[in-house]
């Protein structure tokens, strides 16, 4: 997906994909990763969301990967922390105790800059790519983090009556991606309420994957 689409989004404030709390489910199930305090998350395309600042006061270390440098900024304005900025290869890294962002193309992202990934919290990444960038950012995703566990979050819709972003994700490409790898446990399956944009059923995944 062209990355000026992503850009325009942020740039027009066309994110109605931010919601004004942490993601329920998040809340609901973060805990069957069984993590220590201070065990280091990684979110990969984390926008501003405020999944982060919840990740954060459980005691988290956070790591993400964002396109938008205006996302991350807001991030941390909201967040009320000055970070110290610097460029790592084609990236701008954002720290601040706790947290560490990564601006730019996620591909260009490497294992050594982010460094242990304890598990990985996937939301708002696979939903946002058309198929051929999946198979890449599956595979590039496992690379970089050591195939960290996840906690993994997707719709399912009838994707031939509606374009994504988000996409939908069946739990046949789920297995297509990373049964190779994880045990895959689907912990539930929740209708959205309203389905999307005119109606559309949709349900919300949760996938653990160890």
């Amino acid at each position: 997906m062209d990355p000026n689409f992503w850009h325009s989004r942020w740039e027009n404030d066309q994110i109605g994909f931010h919601t004004k709390q942490a993601n329920p489910l998040l809340v609901d199930f973060f805990a069957k990763l069984s993590l220590n305090k201070g065990s280091r998350v990684f979110v990969p395309l984390c926008g501003k969301t405020l999944d982060m600042h919840w990740l954060l006061n459980q005691g988290y270390h956070v790591i993400g990967a964002e396109l938008s440098k205006k996302a991350i900024d807001q991030l941390f304005d909201e967040l009320g922390i000055k970070p110290k900025i610097s460029t790592i290869d084609k990236l701008d890294h954002y720290s601040a105790e706790g947290i560490d962002i990564y601006v730019g193309d996620i591909f260009h992202l490497k294992g050594d800059m982010i460094g242990k990934i304890d598990a990985i919290y996937d939301r708002a990444a696979l939903v946002a790519l058309p198929l051929e960038m999946r198979k890449s950012y599956t595979n590039h995703l496992m690379k970089i983090t050591n195939k960290a566990q996840q906690l993994l979050i997707c719709f399912e819709y009838d994707q031939a009556l509606m374009d994504g972003p988000p996409f939908s994700i069946s739990e046949d490409e789920v297995k297509m991606h990373y049964e190779k790898y994880y045990s895959l446990q689907q912990l539930t399956k929740k209708t959205v309420e309203g389905g999307f944009r005119s109606g559309l059923p949709t349900t919300e995944n949760v996938w653990l994957l160890n």
